[in-house]
């Protein structure tokens, strides 16, 4: 049976790491509800990454790495890791209810 986690009656099933499994399961509440758990203070500007992510991974199939947000979504990279410190890449695709990107450690 695969993992589950419920947060605030949100039901979501993860992987190991504590990714989504099933894209279908999130939504933008339960992104927020995850950014106040993990410490990151959503705007727009979150948004639209997020936003961004999860339209390139419906088209591709795979989930967008730091270097394909900035050279196919316009992204600048230093502005990223200001907006998700640390790990933005992980965070990200996280708060997107995405698999981890691949090659992300």
């Amino acid at each position: 049976m695969p993992a589950t986690n419920t947060i605030d009656g949100h039901t979501f099933a993860i992987n190991e790491e504590g990714f989504f499994t099933q894209r279908d399961d999130w939504n933008e509440e339960l992104a927020g509800i995850l950014a106040e758990l993990i410490g990151v203070e959503m705007t727009d500007a979150h948004w639209k990454a997020l936003r961004f992510m999860r339209d390139d991974q419906a088209t591709t199939g795979v989930t967008p790495t730091l270097r394909r947000m900035q050279t196919v979504g316009g992204f600048d990279v230093k502005e990223l890791y200001r907006l998700f410190p640390g790990k933005p890449a992980k965070k990200m695709s996280y708060l997107a209810g995405l698999p981890k990107p691949i090659g992300c450690v």
